[in-house]
């Protein structure tokens, strides 16, 4: 057990240290938005009654890596698969990085490999919520503010 920030956190799965999924790093570059625990609590107090929206990530899989689409990003499907009976697979035989040169309205987390996570996102988040920080973690490429 280790008590971390949420940039510590990101700098010791950068580091390999330890690993969390794609969720975990998604929420923990929202988390790096606040400087202080009484800051969240009051972030969450606020918008407490505004409402949360159902997420299930479709993954897109490229030649080098995979995308996991998340909603509002313009390659986020109409009607996702939440029970995965349809059996939806998206594909493409482009690079990861040419996906990206193509789009732009991203809420996306691109993973080239296991250790290799980025977070992109350039849409109004719904219910009053806060974006995450596009963070890489292959690169320091971010501005914490903890």
């Amino acid at each position: 057990l280790q008590w971390s920030s949420p940039p510590e956190a990101i700098e010791c799965f950068k580091s390999q240290e330890i690993w969390f999924p794609p969720p975990q790093f998604y929420e923990l570059c929202r988390l790096c938005n606040f400087s202080s625990f009484r800051e969240l609590h009051k972030f969450s107090s606020d918008r407490a009654l505004e409402g949360c929206e159902r997420w299930m990530p479709v993954m897109l899989t490229a030649s080098d890596g995979s995308i996991e689409l998340l909603p509002g990003d313009e390659l986020y499907p109409e009607d996702p698969d939440y029970t995965g009976e349809k059996k939806i697979i998206m594909s493409t035989d482009k690079k990861v990085e040419d996906v990206m040169k193509e789009g732009s309205v991203f809420h996306r987390i691109v993973i080239k490999n296991i250790n290799n996570l980025a977070v992109y996102v350039n849409i109004q988040a719904k219910y009053k919520h806060i974006n995450p920080l596009m963070i890489n973690s292959d690169c320091s490429d971010y501005n914490s503010r903890l």
